[in-house]
């Protein structure tokens, strides 16, 4: 077992959405650790927010286990060519997507883009996210209710809808939750809110989508160290980020990858409408 950070963390303030180089530590993605036994040979998959975090480790892993991958990123351009890098790197094709989920359209034409150069869809991982932190609800702003909206769950929805008529029997919807579907953070409402509708939609769309033989399943993150974080929350906050947990500490994004590979491959044929807590002993309810 690594033996990852703990907090205390001196890692400065960002600008939203944030940047891995300017992270200390730096996150472990698994660029070094991750190693593909063909689970998803031949599968094509979209991530969302795939630029950084937990998207990129889902992306390497991906490759490493032999899917080629589509990178859906919102404009940090910088960290999206580094995950293209990696996936490359791994003998696999890559298609960088960059626009705004907030926009139906933009959500639309990821799917066809991938469509248009892979000809098909196996695997769609729903994992984009806004969120900001406020204090007292007379803070948040009506605009910033409707962007968090936007992005984590209205996304999910036109993405969702568009790719499954380009998806098989035996495909997969993954869609990142959090433990702020059952443990709401009062200072993330607009955030744990959509999260919670993460959740209520994909048991949803698995029922609608056990006909047609695609899989829909969820994860739900405890406190993992990404660019989000000191982007989005206040430098005490940052500080002690995930000592709160049993093990004392953030996870990182590559502890999250192998369960988005189990719930993306085929020896997950059986599991549909379920949640996967990666909360480091956190218990969800």
């Amino acid at each position: 077992m690594r033996d990852y950070p703990k907090p205390p963390f001196d890692t400065p303030e960002q600008p939203v959405p944030g940047r891995t180089d300017a992270m200390n530590p730096r996150p472990d993605h698994g660029e070094e650790s991750y190693k593909g036994s063909g689970r998803l040979e031949g599968k094509v998959a979209v991530i969302t927010g795939a630029d950084s975090g937990i998207g990129r480790a889902v992306a390497l892993a991906y490759a490493r286990e032999g899917a080629d991958v589509v990178v859906g990123y919102l404009s940090e351009t910088q960290d999206a060519e580094e995950t293209g890098r990696l996936v490359e790197a791994s003998g696999r094709s890559c298609l960088l997507f960059a626009g705004d989920l907030a926009d139906p359209q933009t959500c639309r034409r990821i799917v066809q883009e991938a469509v248009d150069r892979f000809g098909r869809i196996d695997v769609l991982v729903n994992n984009a996210a806004h969120q900001m932190t406020f204090e007292a609800i007379e803070d948040i702003p009506d605009e910033e209710w409707e962007r968090t909206f936007a992005v984590n769950i209205s996304a999910m929805f036109y993405i969702t809808k568009a790719a499954v008529p380009h998806m098989k029997p035996g495909a997969a919807i993954i869609n990142t939750a959090s433990i702020n579907s059952d443990k709401p953070n009062p200072t993330l409402l607009a955030y744990a809110t959509t999260k919670g509708a993460i959740q209520n939609f994909t048991a949803g769309l698995a029922q609608l989508l056990g006909p047609k033989g695609i899989r829909a399943n969820a994860v739900a993150p405890g406190p993992i160290w990404t660019p989000l974080i000191p982007s989005t929350m206040p430098a005490d906050k940052v500080e002690s980020f995930g000592a709160s947990t049993p093990m004392g500490r953030p996870g990182q994004p590559a502890e999250l990858a192998p369960v988005y590979v189990l719930l993306a491959s085929d020896e997950a044929s059986y599991v549909s409408g379920a949640t996967v807590a990666v909360t480091g002993g956190t218990p969800i309810i």
